[in-house]
């Protein structure tokens, strides 16, 4: 549903052409590692844990793609952006049971582990793709490429899944519609831009809202209950973002400058 919604969008837009080597290499590799990998590490950690703790590990996106994108695009990685990463971890312990006796990711947990840091690996991808072609087909490519990937990963674990989806509800399928047009393909399509516009680091900054989100909806629509371990893992994981990303550093840096460049009176 994704790739066919993006691929609409470059038909109607126009804007499809062939693909360089390069650019084959960094879209295949961005699609491992943030379709397959990604889409299908949540799909299965999912069934084993709640959406709200899901949400909060994949509030570390912002933060693994900063840390990625030091070692990897040549960003700096400042002394406040290593206390971003100190925080962050803390938050982490918070969410997996505040306890250092049980210090240990379950099975779910480690999955959406896994599943954030492939996605963080795939902004780095997309950034170097998005240097010279365009986020809409990028975007279309890795859609419909990697929907291929899952499918076959569908059929080998779980062989009656087919069966299964004849016999869902309306509901289930008016979910399936929407996630696939609305959330994965128009959403990629602009995060992808975004990647393209202002940076990896810059773009998955807006991550920050995932386990905002995640814990309200869980609440609203799943029934899940919140506990204060998982409040104060949220308040670190923030926190964290927010220095790791450098975001705080810039907003340093613009108050420094109003402090010390004042307006001139005119008159």
């Amino acid at each position: 549903m994704a790739g066919i919604t993006a691929l609409i969008i470059i038909v109607i837009g126009k804007s499809f052409r062939r693909l360089s080597k390069r650019e084959w290499i960094y879209t295949l590799l961005g699609m491992l590692f943030g379709v397959i990998l990604h889409h299908s590490l949540i799909a299965v950690g999912l069934t084993m844990i709640d959406a709200s703790n899901a949400s909060l590990i994949l509030a570390l996106v912002p933060l693994t793609t900063a840390i990625l994108a030091a070692l990897f695009l040549g960003e700096q990685l400042t002394r406040w952006r290593m206390i971003g990463i100190i925080l962050a971890f803390i938050g982490v312990f918070f969410i997996q049971g505040s306890s250092f006796i049980s210090l240990q990711l379950s099975k779910g947990e480690l999955y959406l582990f896994i599943a954030m840091l492939s996605q963080a690996i795939s902004f780095i991808f997309v950034k170097k793709a998005t240097e010279t072609l365009d986020s809409k087909q990028l975007t279309t490519i890795m859609s419909l490429a990697g929907s291929v990937g899952l499918l076959i990963i569908s059929f080998i674990t779980e062989p009656g899944g087919v069966n299964e989806m004849t016999s869902a509800s309306l509901f289930i399928f008016f979910l399936f519609i929407v996630s696939g047009v609305v959330s994965t393909g128009v959403g990629y399509i602009v995060f992808y831009g975004a990647i393209q516009q202002i940076g990896a680091g810059q773009a998955a900054l807006f991550d920050n809202f995932v386990p905002f989100f995640g814990l309200v909806f869980s609440v609203l629509f799943l029934n899940e209950t919140i506990t204060t371990s998982q409040l104060f893992g949220f308040v670190f994981i923030v926190a964290g973002v927010l220095f790791g990303t450098g975001y705080t550093e810039k907003l340093r840096a613009k108050k420094h400058i109003r402090i010390n460049n004042p307006k001139k009176s005119v008159g």
